[in-house]
Formats: structure tokens, C-alpha cells, sequence
């Protein structure tokens, strides 16, 4: 396939991710890639992580991010966790340093192959998330789905961990809502210029949290990174935890800290599916012959 680049379908606990290798090229992954391969079963997707050269001093690569949709993304732990493991089997090396839209992450594979990745400081002000209208404490906001006296979800904490989150917190089994049918409509709110990732919580022990969560972009994914963090952040930030969380997502199992200097810390697994090539323009791809099922 002429002027192909690698890449591997990889997933961190059911987030499904593509790592696309463009170190040496000029080009970038297209939207109309993103789509397709969105479209083929095999190769269906929750983010791109495109790997470029580094483009600051002091960090090793810089990571541009796709949505399922095309539309880019500003940051996603899951996938960066995945990045990780693929660069530490090339490389050798444990720790990396990436430049993303959102900021500058670190990240490190432990020895018993857990990765940890510093999601950077989580920002509360209406503005900073973004919100359409001001509201002074963004651990609750007005925003609510159903009959007014009676909503089925209702006054979210609004949180930005690179990108905008909405966390509704709950009582019951965050599976007897429809987030299916609510999360289209919440993400694209008015409420929120940028849309937003849009997450049901519920609080299932001092230290521990059930979600699930429309993702913007993609839709309903098993696992969202950031979407981890802003539910630990926000759980400590309303006193529902403390500010060490273990997270209960449908692809599997994270861990949160959000550490006194106030940067957010994900820690969880990341799984090699297949590898194979790619046109970065067009999406056309072939699986290599040695990971072929």
C-alpha cells in the first residue's frame, strides 16, 4: 500500500483505540480516514492516537487525537495509555513525554505492566470548561432531563480535564438509564459551546465509583480516561470520596488520584489487539501478515 503507515488496534479496558505511527511523515489523518475506519467492524473505533515527531523541546512525541466522528479531540487517557504500551515495546523505554491539544501529559508503564498517565490539573470555572452561561460553583449546575418535578437526571458537576464533562450522579445502577437516548441531546446542549462528554455516576463505597458515559464524539464507549478523572475529581470536589478512587467502567477497572498538587493521575491496563497499515488519507488498510487471526 503506497505511502501506508502502521498502526495498531489496541483498546485500554474496552476503550478501543487506533495508534497510528506518522513519525517520519508530513501528513496528518484525515477525517475521511477517521470515517472509515470507523465504518469497518474490524477496525471500528473510539479514538485515533497519531503519533508525530516531537514539536517541543522537552517532550518525546507529540499526539494528535481523533474522534470516531473525525472531529479532533483534546485528550483521552485510555488511549494514551495505549501509546505507552505500544512505544515501550519498540522502545524499550518506560516513561514518555507527549505534547497534546490539552497540555503536556507524562506517562509511565509500571513493572507489572499497569500504566499511569499525569492527565495535568482539572480546571472548575464556567469559562474554562466551557460553559454557555456563567454559573459560580460548577459542582452543580441547572441542567436536568424529564418532567421538571420530577427529572430523570438532573443538576450535573461540571468539570474540564483538557476537554468539558458533565457528571450526573445517581442512586440507582447507572445501567437503568438510558444514556443511549440522553446523551446525544446532553452533549450537544446548548449549555455547551464545545459539546461535552457526558457521564452517569454513582458513588459505591468511600473510595469507589460505578460510570458510563457518552463520549463526545464516539458515543457510548466502554471506558473514558478523562471522563474517569473529571467523575474522581468531581466525586472529592463534592465530598462524595476522597481524592483516591477506584472506578468501576463496562470495559473493566481504573484508578484515579488527584494528588495534593492538584494534577490528576490515571492508572489502568492497555491490551494489543492486531497491527497492520493504513492510507492516512483515504482509511484503506491491510493487517499484517504475522497478526492475521
Amino acid at each position: 500500500m503506497a505511502g501506508a503507515a502502521p498502526f495498531a488496534k489496541m483498546n485500554g479496558i474496552g476503550n478501543e483505540i487506533i495508534v497510528a505511527d506518522m513519525r517520519g511523515r508530513a501528513d496528518s489523518v484525515s477525517a475521511a480516514a477517521a470515517l472509515a475506519l470507523d465504518a469497518d467492524p474490524a477496525t471500528k473505533f473510539d479514538q485515533i492516537m497519531a503519533i508525530h515527531e516531537a514539536r517541543t523541546p522537552g517532550t518525546d512525541y507529540y499526539i494528535a487525537i481523533l474522534n470516531s466522528d473525525g472531529t479532533p479531540a483534546q485528550a483521552c487517557g485510555n488511549g494514551t495509555r495505549c501509546v505507552v504500551q505500544a512505544l515501550a515495546a519498540e522502545t524499550g523505554r518506560k516513561a514518555f513525554t507527549f505534547e497534546t491539544l490539552a497540555g503536556i501529559l507524562n506517562a509511565i508503564e509500571h513493572a507489572d505492566g499497569q500504566i499511569s498517565v499525569d492527565m495535568g490539573t482539572p480546571r472548575f470555572g464556567w469559562q474554562d470548561i466551557p460553559l454557555a452561561e456563567e454559573f459560580r460553583d460548577t459542582r452543580m449546575i441547572e441542567l436536568q432531563v424529564g418532567p421538571i418535578d420530577a427529572p430523570v437526571l438532573h443538576s450535573p458537576s461540571a468539570v474540564s480535564m483538557g476537554n468539558p464533562h458533565a457528571i450526573f450522579w445517581v442512586d440507582n445502577d447507572v445501567w437503568s438509564y438510558e444514556l443511549d437516548r440522553f446523551g446525544p441531546m446532553l452533549e450537544n446542549h446548548p449549555l455547551f459551546p464545545e459539546r461535552a462528554n457526558i457521564t452517569i455516576a454513582q458513588v459505591t463505597g468511600p473510595d469507589a465509583l460505578t460510570i458510563r458515559t457518552w463520549e463526545r464524539g464516539a458515543g457510548l464507549t466502554r471506558a473514558c480516561g478523562s471522563a474517569a478523572c473529571a467523575a474522581a475529581v468531581a466525586a472529592a470536589r463534592t465530598r462524595r470520596t476522597g481524592r483516591s478512587v477506584n472506578l468501576t467502567a463496562p470495559g473493566g477497572q481504573l484508578h484515579v488520584e488527584w494528588r495534593d498538587d492538584d494534577h490528576v493521575v490515571l492508572t489502568g491496563a492497555a491490551e494489543w489487539e492486531f497491527s497492520g497499515t493504513f492510507d492516512p488519507a483515504t482509511g484503506a488498510w491491510q493487517r499484517d501478515t504475522e497478526s492475521a487471526a
